[in-house]
């Protein structure tokens, strides 16, 4: 067979900054460099060979450390990756991203994109010019993951180390290992070994083109939606279109002695939603917790996640959280439960029951 007869695949690599292209003074230094500072086609000229197993193009969306990623930045990335996903001609996009805010940035992918073809995010924890950097490699199992027709319909992916994680799933969970990334109650959905790309599971929750949520809703989804009948927490498509900035969400923080001052400063402030890292299984502070319950009366909403990092955190019904106003976030960090958030109030959901469903769905 030749590759006229099956093409190699196309895809576009979409460079945000990050440390992956990050540049110190010198080969010995990893920490004090500048992130962002190389461009996305440098990066892919110091991986070889990279042209014998994918046709590539690059772009660049950003340049920034991704400590400073913004949601109006999300916008844009999302947009121009539908973009791209709607060419013939375009087979995957691989996106290279910061490793501090990846997990953030996935997610409202996973939510926002809405294709079935791969979108695959790397990174890297050593900047491009220190010795033994692992941006190339992760780059180029990005590439092949990308370029697999096995990694349709997954949601985004999210390639680091050698293993493959959901972009729902994964978290980074070190400083300073080059094996940073884990998916900490699952697990991977798989691996890649030189070319072998092995899939072990699927994600049960939707996502991408499974979601109602899009950056622009035709008049006739939003026709279709304002007739849907709907029970209680069931999602329809989108009745507008995410076309604006984001609703405010911030998160705050359960811990011994805190006090009620930042809920009532966010709430002074006019945010539309909070996110509360509660200990253990999301439990609250008493003074936090009556801040928050009445931010919840004055029509914010409010959100319980955990702290911890695993597990999850139960919608307790009656006993607590339909009595408060309050919606759960279960297995989504404060982090991710904060995107959600963001992404179901720009759509249109309200109210607990609407939220609720939205967070027990995706």
């Amino acid at each position: 067979m030749t590759s006229s007869t099956f093409p190699l695949p196309r895809i576009v690599v979409v460079g945000t900054g990050g440390t992956i292209a990050g540049a110190a003074p010198t080969a010995t230094q990893t920490t004090g460099y500048q992130a962002g500072a190389l461009p996305v086609s440098q990066l892919l000229e110091a991986v070889p060979g990279l042209d014998t197993f994918a046709r590539i193009e690059s772009e660049p969306v950003a340049s920034i450390d991704s400590k400073d990623m913004s949601t109006a930045l999300w916008l844009a990335l999302a947009q121009r990756i539908d973009a791209l996903l709607a060419r013939d001609d375009v087979d995957g996009v691989v996106v290279t991203h910061g490793t501090d805010t990846l997990e953030e940035t996935a997610y409202f992918l996973h939510l926002l994109v809405k294709s079935p073809k791969p979108v695959v995010m790397t990174a890297a924890m050593r900047p491009a010019t220190a010795i033994s950097a692992d941006g190339p490699l992760n780059l180029l199992q990005a590439v092949r993951v990308a370029g697999s027709p096995a990694a349709h319909g997954r949601g985004v992916l999210v390639v680091f180390a050698g293993r493959i994680h959901s972009a729902r799933e994964v978290a980074k969970t070190s400083t300073f290992s080059i094996d940073a990334f884990a998916s900490p109650e699952t697990g991977p959905l798989g691996w890649i070994h030189d070319a072998q790309i092995e899939f072990e599971r699927r994600g049960e929750r939707l996502h991408t083109v499974a979601t109602p949520f899009r950056l622009g809703v035709r008049e006739a989804d939003a026709a279709r939606a304002a007739s849907s009948a709907s029970s209680p927490g069931e999602i329809q498509v989108a009745p507008y279109a995410i076309d604006g900035a984001l609703p405010d969400v911030d998160i705050v923080t359960s811990y011994a002695g805190v006090t009620r001052i930042a809920v009532d400063a966010l709430v002074a402030s006019g945010a539309n939603g909070i996110v509360v890292a509660g200990t253990g299984g999301g439990s609250i502070h008493h003074r936090l917790l009556a801040g928050l319950s009445d931010a919840a009366d004055q029509g914010v909403a409010v959100v319980r996640a955990s702290r911890v990092g695993a597990g999850h955190v139960l919608h307790n019904g009656a006993a607590s959280d339909d009595r408060l106003g309050f919606v759960s976030a279960g297995s989504l960090s404060p982090f991710k439960a904060r995107v959600l958030l963001m992404v179901a109030l720009a759509s249109g959901l309200r109210g607990v029951d609407e939220l609720q469903g939205a967070f027990d769905t995706f």
